[in-house]
């Protein structure tokens, strides 16, 4: 394992930090950042490091201290306010209670930290309390794991590293944990380096931050040189399956799968909660399903208990899918899903006697897909989540390739997986969702990089959705969804589409599913405007604007319901309309009348997609003249000649309109988005309608 530290680095972070956190600190920082970005020793969120210095209190008094990472805080990126701190010398007196329980020591926590504030500290605090060096550091390194998950793992840990790390059996982490530790270290026989946890990791220690890292660095590298000359493939490859054949499978199993794995309890409130997909399609991944080992090696144990909370004890492993056949495939994967449930809930059964004071139960749906001539399939909330669980699968498949090639890989016992994937401390590393309804949702916004389009994305990501930001191609969307991926990150994709072509936007779609696995919402937005008389229209203008406004309403629209009949669990469509369809305006007639014949196809959908559980309505906007820096597309092609009309300028003209509604009100893109979530938040069970968002034009109201 490479070691990274540098002094130059070193030096920017005591720069960047010290001024007001102090040398250590931003060593502790530093250190850290080199542990969390390597993807073999830990995993979002996973392992912890510390450091003990002094603590000037209001009083003025120096205390010993203690800054220890908070609990879920990712060492790749974390920052000062990711490490709490605590009176060092009260946690050390706790050593002395006979025992304590986790809601016992979340309160000795709290009540001792210097910030009330703080987040809490995570569950090792008291292990790196009782260990009197001053970094520490705990990491789960890949390599490490291999060894610790043995059937004969005292023997390969003792042929792999030094006589000075200790190990210790499996302990569940918190407060027996840390007495262990510490009986170890005060031991007669001897003070030792490191110590090592079975089935959990490693923690190193040192007086700096550089030893201890460069420990933790030594020790795994020692693991990786004994696996590399101790090992032998251990899977045999069945039958071989090419990645692009991988991807197109999984671009049909897809939608089923995701509506099959929506929780419907909520059903009748008219509330589907959907989840993200993510595929792991790769060369190590396909071979693991496709081997003489894989469905043994998948169904055992995770590596580490830290990921039970993202990956439950076990996945769903699919043998025998026909994925040329689409009722087969659902009937199969509908039988394996009955399956997997009765199976988790015997495990429940079998292990939640032992847990006092009862629990709440999760859901009983698979996080991980394993299917061979597939690969895996990763199931979350939202894409944060199927991202962490895909990495967490990728590196459990490796460890236990690993562990088998020098040995027989052996997990942990159910009764001790229950006890993490259960125990409420750890959840507080779940993920907090902006708005529950719409966290696991997909979107798709066409004409995105208009102003309305551009209001809309913004909108449904500030509530937590997943947004495909479409419109042809070129500078505008690349703009956009710059912008909106610097803040949003994987919420948001941009989907090059041209709506007037069914090809294109059937391929739109396609991508929307490879990305998320599926559609939710979907927005219909793009539209072209033209302003002519009818005796001086030019028959070909009239042609494009139907082309667009029309023909692109009609693909959209035919495409949205394949996939939500495919998914089975409801959608919604909303479709941009406009204030003209109920009051057209003399020289827009092409405008006015495509956008009529598209709010009639949506309206004809409403009643053709209920049965689905579709809804289907429009939003009925007027003079949106920008949003933001972003002019409408609408308003460039009308402006010019309504201000030369009536002697305005621009600014003018935008006091005109505003005027000229009964509210006296500026229409704005987030008017329209609020009325667009009114439908896609389901506020009332309604299909077929229209809300006007003009401030009030009498002679456009809907009737």
């Amino acid at each position: 394992m490479e070691n990274r530290w540098s002094d130059d680095r070193a030096l920017e972070f005591i720069e960047r930090y010290s001024g007001y956190a102090g040398e250590d600190i931003a060593l502790r920082i530093y250190t850290s950042r080199l542990l969390g970005g390597d993807r073999e020793l830990v995993l979002h969120g996973g392992g912890n490091t510390s450091v003990k210095r002094e603590y000037t209190n209001i009083l003025g008094e120096s205390v010993p201290a203690i800054f220890i990472k908070a609990s879920g805080y990712d060492m790749a990126e974390i920052e000062f306010d990711g490490f709490t701190g605590l009176d060092l010398s009260y946690l050390r007196k706790l050593k002395n209670l006979p025992d304590l329980s986790d809601k016992e020591m979340i309160n000795e926590f709290r009540t001792h930290m210097f910030d009330s504030s703080s987040a809490t500290p995570s569950l090792e605090t008291l292990v790196h309390a009782f260990i009197p060096d001053k970094f520490i550091d705990h990491t789960h390194p890949e390599a490490v794991l291999s060894l610790t998950n043995q059937l004969d793992a005292d023997k390969i840990l003792k042929e792999a590293l030094s006589e000075d790390i200790a190990v210790l059996e499996y302990i569940k982490p918190g407060f027996k944990l840390a007495k262990a530790v510490l009986n170890v270290l005060t031991e007669k026989e001897g003070r030792p380096k490191a110590i090592i946890l079975k089935h959990h990791g490693l923690i190193t220690w040192g007086d700096t931050a550089r030893e201890s890292y460069e420990k933790s660095i030594e020790i795994v590298t020692k693991a990786e040189l004994y696996i590399k000359k101790n090992s032998k493939y251990p899977i045999t490859v069945l039958h071989h399956t090419d990645e692009s054949t991988a991807f197109k499978r999984y671009r049909t199993i897809a939608p089923v799968l995701r509506g099959l794995l929506s929780d419907k309890s909520r059903e009748k409130e008219g509330y589907i909660e959907p989840v993200i997909l993510r595929p792991l399609i790769n060369r190590v991944v396909l071979d693991f399903v496709d081997s003489s080992k894989g469905e043994e090696l998948a169904m055992t144990p995770p590596i580490t208990t830290d990921y039970l909370i993202r990956t439950k004890p076990f996945p769903l492993f699919l043998e025998g899918m026909d994925f040329n056949d689409h009722e087969k495939m659902k009937k199969h994967l509908s039988a394996a899903l009955s399956k997997y449930h009765r199976e988790y809930e015997l495990y429940i059964n079998r292990c939640s006697s032992s847990k006092e004071g009862g629990i709440t139960l999760f859901d009983s749906f698979p996080r991980v897909i394993l299917v061979p001539g597939l690969g895996a399939i990763c199931s979350g909330k939202n894409i944060s989540a199927s991202v962490m669980i895909s990495d967490i699968t990728e590196q459990n498949i490796l460890v236990k390739i690993n562990a088998s090639s020098i040995g027989t890989y052996k997990g942990l016992e159910e009764n001790d997986l229950f006890g993490m994937e259960y125990r409420t401390y750890q959840h507080a590393k779940l993920s907090k969702t902006i708005n529950e309804y719409m966290t696991s949702r997909v979107a798709v916004v066409t004409g995105a990089a208009g102003a309305i389009g551009s209001g809309l994305c913004t909108k449904l990501l500030e509530t937590g959705c997943h947004v495909a930001a479409s419109d042809l191609p070129g500078e505008n969307l690349d703009r956009l969804c710059n912008t909106l991926q610097d803040e949003y990150g994987d919420r948001v994709m941009a989907l090059p589409m041209d709506v007037t072509d069914s090809a294109s936007v059937k391929n739109g779609f396609n991508e929307i599913i490879m990305k998320w696995g599926g559609v939710d919402l979907v927005v219909i937005n793009a539209g072209v405007a033209h302003v002519s008389t009818l005796a001086e229209m030019d028959v070909e203008a009239f042609r494009r604007l139907e082309r667009v406004n029309v023909e692109g309403t009609l693909f959209v629209l035919s495409e949205s319901a394949r996939i939500f009949e495919t998914q089975g669990i409801g959608g919604d469509i909303v479709l941009i309309s406009t204030k003209n369809v109920f009051a057209p305006g003399a020289g827009f007639g092409a405008y006015s009348a495509t956008k009529a014949a598209s709010h009639q196809l949506a309206r004809i959908a409403s009643l053709e997609l209920a049965s689905q559980g579709v809804r289907v309505n429009m939003v009925s906007p007027d003079a949106v003249f920008s949003e933001g820096n972003v002019k409408s597309g609408l308003w460039k092609e009308v402006g010019p000649g309504r201000m030369r009309a009536r002697g305005l300028d621009e600014k003018g003209l935008e006091e005109y309109y505003r005027k000229r509604n009964l509210l006296k009100a500026k229409i704005t893109a987030g008017h329209v988005a609020s009325a667009v979530l009114y439908f896609a938040t389901r506020q009332s069970p309604t299909t077929g309608a229209t809300i006007p968002v003009d401030g009030g034009l009498p002679d456009a109201a809907p009737r």
